[in-house]
This record gives structure tokens, C-alpha cells and sequence, in this order.
């Protein structure tokens, strides 16, 4: 009952006009930056929190996720009608959407997708309601060494999984800790790796290094290496589907929510796993195996795009609970609640249960809304496919230079900020992934002073993390995570 009660007073802030209208703006530029390809919700979200950073935290965080599911949303439209993902999660939706536009029925494949979607992310909604707060109470018990390696966990998967190599995952993650550690200790106040810049003592700024390598980075990459690129859109028939594939598409939403809850919750790189994992359920499942990679399969659409949805809703669990991002989207929300002086944690449920609720009945406010404005709206989503790029681009750098000019009234962030958006070109062009620098930043300090608490507990041994059950038990993960992948190569290699 108390659960009810605390989730229809979530629905009662959600439900204000103000914030009923953050909503609604959110899903709205979250769907049109979904179906834009090369953008997503990291970048959107990045460019505009200096804008929001006056605007109230709870209608904020509120817009906030609106942006990033209905990116979800939007994403399975240029992956159907242009074959080019506009989110890295709907790469898997691509393989037979675009097959079955080709052939005529791309219309059931955006229906498929939309409806998918909206009972994937319903579903994973409710989950996030029930166990979150089952999660928090637990967190509670945690310790330092607990918490410590937990963040540990989460920089090594995150690394690991996310880019092409290991190597360069770890290499992402040591250039976010590195700047991570630039500016005052939190402990002892000494003053480290500033390099005579004043500018550089209070540490650099989570929002420009997101804006930086995200928003800049993504804008000057695109300039230099896909400005001239075009493609041709598949023609839009009616959305709709017939009564065969609504009978094939549920059960496969029904599996691709429950593939990609659980993913969603880990640090595993995002939704590309689940929905990879999802498609080949399908394929394995299918009682028309000869419809894949040939004219499209509408499971191959239904299960991986509910998978995406499910993985997205469920970041929460872990960001909201644990204070721990398991995506980069996920890392720029964890810097939006650092911004207004709220740490995500166990505690957040008491300290800050109005937003935590508020946040919570939003996802289903949104859900419908992204329902409503996804199935009759498809067409008008599609007219955004023909802004020019040169155009769009150059307003996406006047948003992002407006926005952290507008922080702290600061020429030397814009010098920053292009640094960074450099460094993000030269990372996108040789491969080494920018996620990983995100959440090194945000979570390095962090990590830091827990290491640091955990060895005063221990009187200044090691062995405090072996000593508790949970620790140890983390450590064994930690190491199953770095040496397992190696051990099945070498493995695969000799058969």
C-alpha cells in the first residue's frame, strides 16, 4: 500500500500542467532526435542541461527522460525507411525493417515497432516500480568497499563491452578518470593536476565534457568525414498491421522485454547486447526462417525494438538506487542530478522522493504519449530526414556554445569545450569509445573517496576487501569479467 501510495503521489506532481507539458516536450525532441541520424539522446541531452539549469530539478529530469526513451522511439523510423540507425540500439532493427520496407511494408514495421515499444517500455515501467525500491533498501546496507567495487565493476564492463577493443575501452576510461582527478581533493583539499590554471580548481565541469566530446565532437566528425553522404527513403505505406502479425509480434514484445530488462540493469555497454540477443531469439524461434534477411521478418523487428525499449527503462534501477550509470545517456543524467546538488543513491528515495516518484509516473505518462504521437504522426517524423545537414549541424554548435557560454559566463569553457570536441573526433576516428570517458569522470571521484573510506575501515590493509562476503563475491565478478572473454578466445581458437 505504501508503494501505491507513494506512486499515485508521483502521479499527482507528474500530472501538473508544467509538467505534463516538460513531458510532452521531451518525447517530442526526443522522437524528432531519434529519427535525425548521427544524434541521440547523449548529445541531446548533453547540449541542453546548461539550458536547463535553471528550470526546477524534478520537470528537468522529467524532460530529461522523455528525450532519452522517445529517442528509442524515433530511432526504429530512419532504421526502417533509410536503413541508418538514429540510436545505436535500434542498429538490430534495421536488419529486417529495412527488408520489409523494401517490400512494401514498411508501415507494419513502424506499427510493430511502436507499439512494441510502448508495451515493452509499460512492462519495464512497472518492473522499475516494483524493485527499485526493493534495490534501495539493500543499497543501504552496502559499504565502502561494497560501493567501491561496484564502481570498479561498472568501469570495467563498461569498457570492456562498449568499442571494438578492450584495450581502447580501458584507454577511454583512464582519460575520464584523469580529468576526473583535475581540481581540488575532496578529502585533503590539495590542489592537483591543474597546471597553474586557475580556471581548472574547481575541477572541469561533467556538462562540458559531455557537450564537448557528444555535441561538438559528433558535429565536427560528421563535417569532416559524412557531410556529402545521402540516402534514399523508402516509400511510407499505411501503418498498420493485420491480424497475422499482430499474432506473431506478441509474443515476440513479451520476449524482448524480458531479454533487455535485466540488461538494462548491469553495466553492459547499453542496448545493443539485448537486442542483438533478441533478434537471434527470434530467428532461433521463428516459424518463417525464410523470411529473414530476405523480405523482412516481423519478429526481427517486434522482439529487438521491445528489447531496447525494456533495456532503456531499467538504466533507472541502477542510476536511481546505486547512483551507477550502465549507459552514456544514463552518465549525463547522473551529471544533471549532481548539478542541482542531488547524489543518486539509496538515500534519494528518502531525500528526494518526490522527484524519484515523479520521475517514475512520467515514464507511463510518456509511454502514451509516445504511443499518440509515434503511430499517427509517422509522416510528419519522416518530412525531418530532409533538413540539410550543414544547416542542422551549425545549429546544434550554436546550442552547445550558447549553453556552456551561458553556465558560467566563461570564454575559457568554449576553449575547453572545442579541445574536447576535438579529442572526440580523433576517438571516433580511430575507434576508441567516448562512453567510457563519461562515466570515468563522474564516477572516478566517487570511486576515489570510497577506496579511501574503505581503507580507514580497514586501518590502511587491503584485505578489507576480501574480509566481507559481498566484496569478495564482487572481486570474483571483476575477475570473471576481464579474464573469462580471453579464456573463450584462446579457447574457440584450439578447437
Amino acid at each position: 500500500m505504501d508503494l501505491w501510495n507513494q506512486l499515485m503521489g508521483g502521479f499527482a506532481t507528474a500530472g501538473t500542467p508544467i509538467n505534463l507539458l516538460w513531458a510532452f516536450l521531451g518525447c517530442v525532441i526526443g522522437t524528432g532526435i531519434g529519427v535525425l541520424p548521427g544524434l541521440g539522446p547523449a548529445v541531446t541531452v548533453a547540449m541542453l542541461l546548461p539550458i536547463t539549469s535553471q528550470v526546477e530539478p524534478t520537470a528537468s529530469m522529467i524532460f530529461f527522460a522523455g528525450i532519452y526513451y522517445g529517442a528509442m522511439y524515433g530511432g526504429s523510423t530512419t532504421s526502417i525507411l533509410l536503413n541508418t540507425p538514429g540510436e545505436t540500439g535500434t542498429m538490430v532493427t534495421a536488419l529486417e525493417g529495412f527488408k520489409m520496407a523494401k517490400s512494401g511494408r514498411a508501415g507494419a514495421a513502424l506499427a510493430t515497432a511502436a507499439i512494441g515499444s510502448f508495451v515493452a517500455g509499460t512492462i519495464a515501467t512497472v518492473l522499475v516500480t516494483l524493485f527499485a525500491p526493493v534495490v534501495a533498501d539493500f543499497a543501504v546496507t552496502l559499504g565502502p568497499p561494497e560501493y567501491f567495487l561496484l564502481m570498479l565493476l561498472a568501469f570495467t564492463t563498461v569498457s570492456a563491452v562498449l568499442g571494438k577493443s578492450t584495450l581502447r575501452g580501458m584507454t577511454s576510461l583512464f582519460i575520464g578518470l584523469a580529468l576526473g582527478l583535475i581540481g581540488l581533493d575532496q578529502i585533503t583539499g590539495q590542489v592537483r593536476y591543474t597546471m597553474g590554471v586557475p580556471e581548472f580548481m574547481d575541477g572541469i565541469e561533467t556538462v562540458l565534457v559531455a557537450v564537448g566530446l557528444f555535441a561538438v565532437g559528433e558535429t565536427l566528425y560528421t563535417a569532416l568525414y559524412e557531410g556529402r553522404s545521402t540516402q534514399e527513403i523508402n516509400k511510407l505505406s499505411s501503418v498498420h498491421m493485420t491480424k497475422k502479425e499482430w499474432k506473431r509480434s506478441i509474443p515476440a514484445w513479451l520476449r524482448g522485454t524480458f531479454i533487455g530488462f535485466p540488461f538494462g540493469t548491469i553495466p553492459a555497454g547499453g542496448s545493443e547486447i539485448p537486442t542483438f540477443l533478441s533478434y537471434a531469439v527470434e530467428r532461433k524461434l521463428s516459424k518463417h526462417k525464410e523470411e529473414f534477411g530476405t523480405t523482412g521478418a516481423i519478429e526481427g523487428v517486434a522482439g529487438p525494438e521491445a528489447a531496447n525499449n525494456a533495456a532503456v527503462t531499467a538504466t533507472l534501477v541502477p542510476l536511481l538506487t546505486l547512483g551507477i550509470p550502465t549507459s552514456v545517456t544514463a552518465a549525463i543524467l547522473l551529471s544533471a542530478l549532481q548539478n542541482y546538488g542531488i547524489q543518486a543513491g539509496p538515500q534519494l528515495f528518502t531525500t528526494s522522493s518526490t522527484l524519484v516518484w515523479a520521475l517514475i509516473a512520467s515514464l507511463y505518462i510518456g509511454n502514451v504519449m509516445l504511443l499518440v504521437l509515434n503511430l499517427p504522426l509517422v509522416g510528419l517524423w519522416v518530412k525531418l530526414l530532409k533538413i540539410p545537414k550543414p544547416q542542422l549541424y551549425a545549429g546544434i554548435l550554436i546550442f552547445a556554445t550558447v549553453g556552456v557560454y551561458g553556465m558560467r559566463q566563461s570564454a575559457f569553457d568554449l576553449y575547453v569545450m572545442l579541445a574536447l570536441g576535438l579529442m572526440g573526433v580523433a576517438m571516433r576516428r580511430f575507434d576508441f569509445p567516448t562512453a567510457p570517458v563519461v562515466v570515468g569522470m563522474i564516477l572516478g571521484p566517487l570511486a576515489e573517496a570510497q577506496m579511501r573510506n574503505a581503507l580507514s575501515i580497514g586501518s590502511g590493509h587491503w584485505g578489507v576487501f576480501v574480509e566481507r562476503p559481498l566484496s569478495m563475491g564482487l572481486l570474483v565478478l571483476l575477475a570473471a569479467v576481464l579474464l573469462l572473454p580471453r579464456v573463450w578466445r584462446v579457447m574457440a581458437r584450439r578447437r
